[in-house]
């Protein structure tokens, strides 16, 4: 990938897409096609097909993706398995068209079994059951990398798969209904601050445990993956380590300035016990996270609260 190329980062207004093109812009990629969902709609098949038969990207990162928490999956399942499969065909097939020399399709490690060995490697995709609570989503996104791997056994396509763990940071939603739990939990906590409650109320018992990735991490190897690694088989993004929710909880409260109690409701899901993913692959090729997670939480918040301020922070 040469500075000059011509670079399509579809979502370029959600979180991961936003560092994309942060990420891309500081390296000295400057041409990059970033439109909005006003200017294309990527479940549009004619649209979509028309955008890149007109605009002729080199590089593709398909970052575009309906997510979401357990209540979000669970609510709006039709919803998370149509739009992401729409979505990912579109641009997968029509790059295939166009002759994009490489893309890079952004999956989840929610794609693994719920019951999977710890931590996640790669080799475990499709030999168990999933989640339930978030199987909508992950179906879709297992979709997309096999389409991804087809292409490349059918045509010799040079489109590669990478799967972020839990991500976290700048331009992440807020919104307490579609939201992860890192920027639920650091709106909930904000919010008791400011009403002066005695506490927070958390969905689950707090043992499940996760791994979290600054999205500005997620970027960087994206980035690098595009640059240096093109095989069919998947590549984990992660920090390969985890925490339990309760720790997470405690961390963001000590950056929110909370002093109330953090109170876990255990008749609510916990979802998947415990995940975090193996990073072998991926430190072998070259690439290892930096940022670390109070450091994120801290920088997260402040941003968040200047957000608030502005107006303009997605709650």
């Amino acid at each position: 990938m040469q500075t000059s190329d011509r670079i399509l980062v579809a979502g370029a207004r959600g979180m991961v897409g936003s560092a994309l093109a942060r990420r891309l812009i500081a390296d000295g990629y400057l041409d990059l096609l970033t439109p909005t969902s006003a200017e294309l709609d990527l479940c549009d098949t004619r649209a979509v097909n028309a955008y890149l038969e007109e605009h002729k990207p080199q590089h593709v990162f398909v970052a575009a993706a309906m997510v979401g928490g357990i209540h979000a999956n669970n609510s709006f399942a039709a919803d998370f398995i149509y739009d992401n499969l729409m979505m990912e065909a579109n641009l997968i097939h029509g790059s295939h068209v166009v002759g994009v020399e490489k893309l890079l399709f952004l999956g989840s490690t929610c794609i693994y079994p719920k019951l999977a060995p710890q931590p996640l490697k790669e080799a475990y995709l499709l030999t168990g059951p999933l989640e339930p609570t978030n199987e909508w989503y992950a179906v879709a996104k297992i979709a997309g990398i096999k389409l991804c791997q087809a292409y490349r056994k059918q045509h010799g396509a040079s489109f590669i798969c990478a799967m972020p763990t839990n991500l976290y940071g700048p331009n992440d939603n807020f919104d307490l209904e579609p939201s992860h739990v890192l920027p639920a939990l650091m709106r909930k906590v904000h919010e008791a601050k400011l009403a002066g409650e005695p506490n927070v109320s958390i969905w689950g018992s707090g043992e499940p445990r996760r791994e979290f990735l600054h999205v500005d991490d997620c970027a960087a190897a994206c980035v690098f993956l595009m640059q240096s690694y093109d095989d069919a088989e998947i590549v984990n993004i992660g920090v390969g380590t985890n925490i339990t929710i309760l720790a997470l909880a405690e961390m963001i409260r000590a950056a929110v300035g909370f002093d109330g109690e953090l109170v876990f409701d255990a008749s609510k899901p916990d979802g998947t016990p415990r995940k975090f993913v193996d990073v072998a692959k991926i430190n072998a090729l070259g690439w290892a996270a930096e940022i670390e997670l109070l450091d994120g939480i801290a920088a997260t918040y402040q941003g968040f609260c200047e957000l608030l301020t502005a107006g303009t922070v997605r709650l």
